[in-house]
């Protein structure tokens, strides 16, 4: 079976001394020391006892170690437990209670976790250095489960997802596509899926210099400075990092941004393009399935930005080739090879998943529409949608229009005590404006809000729990 060590496999041997990965310190890892790593690691970790279909909880550091670590536990045949790093120790204590690993991979300062968790002082510590075996080499199988990890916990707590070797490679079928170059790209990769299909395709991978965890306390300047620094040609990035693109001077040679993990609004997009030229892909999915459909933003018409203007919602493109859509009750369902199928928690499979036939179909939780042209248009969660005194209106609606108004920096759409209300974060001079335009779509209460709050994992999606708590209090 193909799966994406041996696609690593043979990146290595066709370009081994090609950089695989730049960390964080700027130190860059061929494809053939990465392969040494990973032949070392495995060795090792053969020593410690890890078998086939063992669990191992890895915390460390996104630098060439955790990719290292990765394909050598994949080697062994072990399956790999990504807890969700935006939860921090809970997000650890969590992925714990769920999987019951027998085995704790880290290194660096991680490593400290072994001694705050009482649930880890007794599993196998796995960490890099010396000594090691020749390791066994193990023929996976496509149904193998490959990776457990966990959906974001912002609509709930974090559900665990299980991924086969065979999830992994259909997953890197519908993306390498969408990343395919004739050129030699320096992609700067804050999603660590487009890390490994990198690897599978001989790309570099630059990592970011900065806590991902820490967006916020990212400065535009710094930013510029890395994509300088590594001749970075690519940014494959959240909504947060694209804004600070936009207010940066110069971006060197980067020339195409790739962007997703949060909607990606029409003002954004415009505002990459006419600030420093660049082309922008839109990638929308999910957790569970990704990518679900993408837009290149030269597709985007000018009827398009009319009707996002007008309130029909967020265009984010066509469905990917190899995914089946549907909309029932106006929520987005996906299925597919590369669309998840189930849950570690069978409870979360009867919630989110629908069999009909011999295909199960992902409820995503987003409502949207397609036009007649087959493009997805997303209008906000499933639940989200207000009555306002000219009927039901989803976030998206008003909140894709709102962007375009002007002093406009942020703004979500929410119900208070006060009933369906605006937020915007923005200048408050232009307020009587703001609240002049929302009228034109029934909403009566628009407030100035000094920051609306975003969510952890990429600072890309507005909290809205958190923001109705700082409302009503």
């Amino acid at each position: 079976m193909a799966d994406l060590m041996s696609h690593f496999a043979a990146a290595v041997g066709q370009a081994p001394n090609r950089t695989a990965i730049v960390d964080g310190k700027g130190h860059q890892i061929s494809f053939q020391d990465l392969q040494s790593r990973v032949q070392h690691l495995a060795g090792r970790w053969q020593d410690k006892g890890i078998q086939p279909g063992d669990r191992v909880l890895l915390a460390m550091q996104v630098n060439a170690d955790l990719y290292a670590s990765l394909a050598a536990l994949w080697s062994l045949g072990a399956t790999v437990v990504l807890p969700e790093p935006a939860m921090g120790l809970a997000g650890l204590r969590h992925a714990i209670r769920t999987t019951k690993p027998k085995a704790f991979c880290t290194a660096g300062a991680y490593s400290l976790l072994k001694f705050l968790l009482p649930s880890l002082w007794t599993l196998p510590l796995l960490t890099p250095g010396e000594g090691h075996s020749t390791p066994t080499v193990r023929n996976v199988q496509p149904d193998d489960t490959a990776l457990i990890s966990f959906t974001s916990g912002t609509t709930g707590q974090p559900k665990a997802i299980p991924r086969s070797h065979a999830f992994l490679m259909a997953q890197h079928d519908a993306i390498a596509p969408l990343l395919d170059s004739n050129n030699a790209e320096r992609d700067l990769v804050a999603f660590p899926v487009f890390t490994l299909i990198n690897l599978a395709a001989g790309r570099t991978s630059v990592l970011p210099n900065w806590r991902l965890s820490k967006l916020d306390r990212l400065l535009p300047t710094q930013l510029e400075r890395w994509i300088q620094a590594q001749n970075v040609t690519r940014g494959l990035i959240p909504p947060s990092l694209c804004e600070k693109l936009v207010r940066s001077e110069d971006t060197g040679p980067l020339h195409t941004v790739f962007t997703g993990g949060g909607p990606v609004f029409p003002d954004l997009v415009e505002a990459l393009r006419n600030r420093h030229s660049l082309s922008v892909v839109c990638v929308y999915g999910s957790t569970e399935a990704e990518p679900i459909a993408h837009l290149d933003a030269i597709d985007i018409s000018a009827e398009d930005h009319r009707d996002m203007a007008a309130g029909r919602g967020l265009l984010v493109g066509y469905p990917v080739p190899d995914i089946m859509l549907r909309i029932r009750n106006n929520e987005i369902q996906v299925a597919g090879a590369h669309v998840n199928e189930g849950y570690l928690d069978p409870k979360h499979s009867k919630e989110n998943k629908i069999t009909d036939g011999d295909v199960t179909w992902h409820r995503t939780g987003d409502a949207g529409v397609l036009d007649g042209d087959g493009r997805l248009w997303l209008w906000g969660r499933i639940g989200s949608e207000i009555e306002v005194a000219s009927g039901t209106l989803f976030p998206f609606a008003i909140e894709v229009a709102a962007r375009q108004w002007p002093g406009v920096d942020q703004c979500a759409f929410v119900t208070t005590k006060a009933g369906p209300t605006l937020c915007v974060q923005g200048s408050r001079e232009h307020l009587q404006d703001w609240r002049r335009s929302a009228l034109g779509f029934g909403v009566l209460n628009v407030v100035s809000i000094e920051s609306i709050p975003m969510d952890k994992r990429h600072a890309s999606k507005v909290d809205r729990a958190k923001l109705k708590r700082i409302l009503e209090t």
